[in-house]
């Protein structure tokens, strides 16, 4: 895999495209106004305890309170002198909270939409090699290494720094590393602890104790072992941000971070702006001639491959059966590229052969493998749709690039001109029964005005000669297809 990462820097926001092969993969957004907050830890205060729910709303100092869940809070109990969790039992969360009481919480899911932030007291603090968890004294390390000699040597290296103030798991960044580049985190994120517990002696619940690093940073820490060849931004200060902590943390990557000058935009070198208006589309081409309709809804995202005018060079089975293998591949890049998460449902089209779907599926697993969020693929059901979830991290791109669509409400369609044509003849008789009027006047869209005068010009003839009124109608350019008002006179 040969790839890159594209650091572009405003005044009001950071965006960092990933590039794959000489095509757009990912794109992390970052709004100064709008900066997410996970990974922050703040001194909380309960506000609210519902023991229907088994959780508490917490005031961090956001427009929202956040939530916290009984299965969350870590308490810790002392059973013959020694510490453990309970981390197999979930206790009342009247017992473990009340109102008014301070809390260090940490965030694990940014508010999304009307829900707040989502909290937990299993405090942990990442660094390039290490996460150290303030609440154990437990010494780990990451599944994804699998030599045990590597494994133990690791461990070795962090046992001596887990006390009663903090535990380490070693990260998958962290095989192969050097015993000094370990001792260095280590001893950073009991720094960053120890100003951690100094902050909270000041009972301030509007800031953080400690926040996360920003984009551009944070992407580079969590790229790295991932085969990028090159970092380029194109903010000289940033730039200098980023080679002081790569410096620091990941010298490795010293190398290969530059700033770019180019008079041409960072982000038209892969036509990645391009890329992105594309992503925001229902309709994805496929280079065979076939495409994907992606619908992403409140609930859940369904995505349906269609062979459009790919027609094949065999028979029907086998187009069908090219056209799924092809937009395995794209569903795993849009998923990516889009950050959609939570529930997907994909309708493939259908199939005979229970080979072909095996092969599919086994397409759809190759492809999704590149992905760094945790995902799950189930079997075809007897519907003929596989359903898969991927894990929520920040919102997609669309609710980042994108709002509701003030004429449709979200609907995402419009009713028709002969719709609101019929709504205005009804809504005149409604108000003429309602009231004594001697004429109306209908203010409408011109759309809407022009078929009332034309096509439905009889209906509105025949209205008038039925409640025996004059009816006028008048054009308003500013109103949108749907928008009227009857105007008794």
């Amino acid at each position: 895999m040969s790839g890159e990462l594209l650091i572009n820097v405003t005044p009001s926001e950071t965006r960092v495209a990933l590039i794959e092969n000489g095509t757009l993969q990912e794109v992390h957004i970052e709004r100064n106004a709008k900066r997410g907050i996970v990974g922050n830890i703040y001194l909380g205060k309960v506000i609210r305890v519902l023991p229907g729910m088994q959780a508490a709303f917490v005031d961090i100092g956001l427009d929202k309170a956040a939530f916290l869940h009984a299965s969350d809070i870590r308490t810790r109990l002392i059973t013959n002198g020694e510490s453990n969790s309970n981390d197999n039992e979930v206790a009342d969360i009247r017992t473990l909270v009340h109102e008014g009481q301070y809390l260090m919480v940490q965030v694990v899911k940014d508010p999304l939409g009307t829900k707040g932030a989502r909290l937990t007291t299993d405090l942990t603090i990442a660094s390039r090699y290490l996460v150290m968890m303030p609440n154990s004294s437990h010494a780990g390390v990451s599944q994804r290494i699998e030599d045990e000699e590597e494994r133990n040597r690791l461990r070795n290296i962090v046992l001596p720094f887990c006390d009663d103030d903090g535990g380490f798991i070693v990260r998958t960044a962290a095989e192969g590393a050097g015993e000094d580049e370990m001792v260095h985190d280590a001893e950073f994120l009991r720094r960053v602890w120890s100003k951690v517990r100094e902050r909270k002696q000041r009972k301030q619940t509007d800031l953080a104790l400690y926040q996360d690093l920003h984009l551009a940073c944070r992407i580079i820490r969590d790229f790295v072992g991932s085969g990028l060849e090159r970092i380029r931004v194109d903010s000289k200060l940033t730039f200098e941000q980023i080679s002081e902590f790569t410096e620091e943390f990941v010298p490795e990557l010293k190398d290969i971070v530059a700033y770019y000058p180019g008079e041409k935009p960072i982000f038209d070198l892969f036509s990645v702006e391009t890329e992105i208006q594309r992503a925001l589309q229902r309709k994805v081409e496929l280079k065979s001639g076939g495409y994907l309709i992606i619908d992403q809804t409140e609930a859940m995202t369904t995505i349906d491959i269609n062979t459009g005018a790919f027609v094949g060079h065999r028979n029907l089975e086998e187009t069908i059966f090219n056209t799924n293998i092809e937009a395995t591949q794209a569903i795993a890049r849009q998923l990516r590229l889009r950050n959609l998460g939570g529930i997907i449902i994909i309708d493939f089209i259908d199939m005979i052969d229970n080979e072909h779907k095996k092969r599919v599926l086994h397409s759809l697993e190759l492809a999704m493998a590149k992905d760094n969020v945790k995902y799950s693929i189930s079997n075809f059901s007897q519907l003929g749709l596989v359903e898969m979830t991927r894990k929520r991290t920040r919102e997609s791109l669309e609710h980042v690039l994108c709002d509701e669509c003030p004429t449709c409400d979200g609907r995402g369609q419009l009713k028709t001109v002969e719709t609101v044509c019929f709504e205005i003849l009804r809504e005149i008789v409604r108000v003429n029964r309602a009231y004594d009027a001697d004429k109306f006047i209908v203010y409408a869209a011109p759309k809407v005005s022009e078929a009332l005068n034309e096509d439905e010009l009889h209906h509105l003839a025949e209205l008038e000669m039925f409640i025996g009124k004059q009816i006028r109608v008048q054009t308003e350019s500013l109103y949108n297809q749907e928008q009227f008002d009857v105007v008794m006179m």
